[in-house]
């Protein structure tokens, strides 16, 4: 199974005590593969810096480009299908490289059921957690 993961999934799943740390866990030791291009690389670790430390947003970013689950995409065209720009990136990473979903809680992506082609799924954490058995 190939994830994108929203940047705010990633940032809530970090702490060690976050009631959604399953994500971060699960991502480290690759019950699935997850999808990246430099570009949400790029966000990552911006959001991550900001929120916690730059050590950490160095240290995760290490971790993704190096994870053997982690699959490097190079999206060869932006297909613009949500309004928000910032976040187009996580679906043409999705659609490059044919993931399984976009795991978000971001309604911007809502519209992604609305358009036959190409489609795109999207999934919220906790079902994401019911589909690993978590």
């Amino acid at each position: 199974m190939i994830l994108v993961i929203d940047t705010n999934c990633l940032l809530v799943s970090i702490p060690k005590r976050s009631e959604t740390r399953w994500l971060f866990d699960a991502l480290r030791e690759g019950q699935f593969q997850f999808a990246i291009t430099t570009e949400i690389l790029r966000e990552y670790e911006e959001v991550i810096g900001e929120f916690y430390s730059s050590n950490i947003a160095t240290n995760i970013v290490e971790l993704l480009t190096t994870a053997r689950n982690g699959i490097l995409v190079t999206p060869h065209y932006r297909w613009n299908l949500i309004p928000d720009q910032d976040d187009n990136k996580f679906v043409d990473c999705a659609i490059s490289c044919q993931a399984d979903y976009i795991i978000t809680h971001d309604r911007h992506f809502n519209i992604l059921a609305d358009i036959p082609f190409p489609k795109v799924a999207v999934l919220k954490m906790v079902a994401l957690k019911a589909i690993l058995g978590i």
